[in-house]
């Protein structure tokens, strides 16, 4: 195994294990009140439920397509997140970090993810874009 492969096995296993966390947040706050909530509520099972298939895929795949969807998925709950805390949703404004701890947990889990897609993908950028080693 070279240093790329395990490197870039660990970032897919990482990516993973934060879109599951994610995954989790959304899954519990559906679980646990948020289901009554009329049109949001749905929409954290959806997104629990896509984060842990694309999560389990990027187990076994390395993807660009997946990590793009694992972006998509992260940017989707960060920007539900921001519209919460200031245009407000069907129910109302949410303020801070609340619920906690799965607000804080949820903003971590999705930055994590889209670092660590940004890292994985500006290393392919880098690795297609430098020259051949002359033989």
């Amino acid at each position: 195994w070279s240093s790329d492969v395990c490197s870039s096995d660990l970032l897919r296993l990482v990516t993973a294990a934060c879109l599951a966390g994610t995954g989790w947040v959304h899954t519990d706050l559906y679980l646990n009140g948020y289901k009554a909530i009329h049109v949001v509520g749905p929409s954290f099972l959806v997104q629990g439920a896509g984060c842990f298939a694309v999560a389990v895929l990027l187990l076994v795949s390395d993807s660009i397509v997946l990590r793009l969807l694992a972006v998509g998925l992260a940017g989707a709950a960060l920007f539900g997140f921001l519209l919460s805390r200031t245009v407000g949703t069907v129910v109302d404004t949410e303020r801070g970090l609340e619920p906690a701890p799965q607000a804080l947990l949820s903003l971590l889990f999705e930055f994590g993810v889209l670092a660590l897609v940004g890292y994985s993908l500006l290393a392919l950028l880098r690795s297609r874009l430098r020259p051949a080693a002359a033989v």
